[in-house]
């Protein structure tokens, strides 16, 4: 199966070439490191590219000072990850000079450029940077580190955040006796904790305080203003990224959990053109954040847009969550849908401790050679259920109808029906959950009667309620709350509402088939709109 990057571990190393060196060279200011000197510290900006010309550069444990891996970088190699790519990015790695070292060091806008101008380049430096970031993700090496994510409800959703946006983290059972573990459990006074850098615990912990660590949430700044403000990071959110950047229209992605949207939950996408293996959901849509982010495309994570304003200009003006303000002469509605929360009984209780809205490796993690059992007859319910039998000691689908075909693809149900680890039940539905502190059993409602199951892990996978609160009746919705576009409204293009300037795509729109890919086409053909109206607002002013 397709995943993020190439193995580091087996790809030949090849240096720049002469005519790149020269280009670099350029842009670049020389450096020099005496051996011990810190090249880069964990939180520093990562705002410069480092190209080592002589020496040696490793990559420290911030906990023992000690080199943390056997490589290191030499002549020819450069530094840098594939966050370098998204404005604001931090350094996570600590790195340090071996020995003495000469560098050549770009300002990261002016190799941004470079590597704009020189795709060869481009397509080298992106290359190294995802095997980085793979490497670092598959082997869990990071300076942040989860402790007793299985224990806590808020250090499993910054577990899942991390997970999900494919960002490296180490997670430590609190029962585990080797030293690391002890020494981590004395630091965080043997609560379940985020510990970041060496000795940082993080008061309080969530998506949003990590994002800020990393570089990754948004620094609003007064009067900031984009061409483009696409809201939501979905296939058809990125999508539209990638081609608003290349289009070379200023964008900004707000996203309020992972990029990916409902399709990062999807642990195996078969029947996407060009994918012939499969690949995941959430790596289908990293790779085009990956584009994005080299044309240009900010991304800011997690937040979330509350209400929208237009102003007399014919822009508008975002409110975020906690009050800052983003303006855009245009905006694109990508929120698509999500997960409804059904009424069940003791359903809060067990959110995080067994109740799920995803089958990313995480919670497949927590129900390992445990009974799940999986709400929802769709494909993104089958491809769970896959999933997670590799691990589980068997999955139960409970949908309330009688038949799987007509909401999910026929080379689905034929693997669930074969695979002896999968059941289906017919006319069930969940009535009450009950455990202690994990989720244990379920309660069904069947067409026989009332029983309890066994089960250490309940995805929650259907209903699709449209995010659309947040447009503050700018736009005409439907009876259910998607947007209207198109034809619905008497407009043109297909995919502009019922307010001059605001464009929706993907799931969220009303009329719209709910597949990854025509997602991505709905979000690569509405830029071309987009940038008219952005062009008429310039031309006008």
């Amino acid at each position: 199966m397709e995943t993020i990057g190439a193995d580091l571990d087996i790809m030949r190393r090849q240096p720049l070439a002469d005519a790149h060196v020269a280009a670099l060279r350029q842009i670049s200011s020389p450096a020099e490191y005496s051996a011990g000197d810190m090249v880069a510290e964990v939180g520093d900006p990562m705002d410069r590219f480092v190209y080592v010309l002589e020496g040696e550069i490793e990559v420290v444990n911030p906990y023992s000072g000690e080199r943390w891996i056997e490589s290191t970088l030499g002549p020819t190699q450069f530094m840098g990850e594939i966050a370098f790519l998204n404005e604001g990015s931090v350094t996570t790695l600590p790195m340090r000079a071996a020995k003495p070292t000469r560098t050549l060091e770009a300002r990261r806008a002016d190799m941004l450029k470079l590597m704009s101008d020189i795709p060869e380049l481009s397509d080298h430096v992106i290359t190294v940077f995802s095997a980085r970031r793979r490497a670092q993700f598959e082997q869990s090496r990071s300076t942040i580190k989860l402790i007793g994510a299985d224990r806590d409800a808020k250090v499993q959703r910054v577990a899942s955040f991390l997970s999900r946006n494919r960002i490296p983290f180490q997670s430590y059972d609190m029962d585990s006796a080797d030293q690391e573990t002890e020494r981590l459990c004395d630091l965080s006074a043997h609560k379940p904790s985020v510990i970041y850098a060496k000795d940082h615990v993080v008061d309080d912990p969530c998506p949003r305080k990590v994002a800020r660590l990393l570089g990754l949430d948004l620094n609003v700044e007064q009067g900031l203003e984009y061409d483009v403000l696409i809201v939501g990071g979905g296939p058809a959110g990125v999508a539209a990224a990638v081609y608003a950047g290349a289009e070379g229209l200023s964008a900004l992605v707000v996203e309020d959990i992972a990029i990916g949207g409902q399709a990062g939950t999807s642990s195996r996408i078969e029947n996407y053109m060009g994918f012939p293996t499969g690949i995941s959901g959430a790596d289908l849509v990293y790779r085009g954040q990956i584009q994005a982010m080299k044309f240009g495309t900010r991304f800011a994570m997690p937040r979330r847009v509350e209400a929208l304003e237009k102003r007399a200009d014919g822009s508008f003006c975002a409110t975020l969550d906690g009050g800052d303000i983003v303006c855009a002469k245009a905006v694109l509605v990508a929120t698509g849908v999500q997960y409804r929360k059904l009424a069940l009984e003791g359903r809060e209780e067990f959110e995080g401790a067994g109740v799920f809205y995803a089958a990313t490796e995480m919670e497949s993690r927590f129900c390992s050679q445990k009974p799940v059992a999986i709400i929802g007859g769709g494909n993104s319910a089958g491809q769970a259920a896959m999933y997670l039998s590799r691990a589980a000691s068997h999955v139960h689908i409970l949908i309330r109808g009688g038949s799987l075909a007509d909401s999910m693809s026929s080379y689905l149900r034929d693997r669930l029906e074969a695979d002896p680890k999968i059941t289906i039940h017919y006319s069930t539905q969940v009535s009450a959950l009950s455990g202690d502190r994990w989720l244990e059993r379920i309660r069904l409602q069947t067409a026989n009667g009332t029983e309890d199951m066994e089960c250490g892990g309940l995805f929650i996978m259907v209903g699709a309620a449209p995010n659309t609160q947040w447009l503050s009746g700018l736009v005409e919705l439907d009876e259910k709350g998607f947007v209207k576009t198109g034809e619905m409204i008497a407009e043109a293009s297909p995919f502009k509402t019922s307010a001059d300037g605001i464009f929706a795509v993907g799931d969220v729109r009303a009329g719209s088939v709910k597949r990854v890919a025509s997602g991505v086409g709905e979000g690569s053909v509405v830029i071309s709109a987009m940038w008219a109206h952005v062009n008429g607002i310039t031309a006008s002013a």
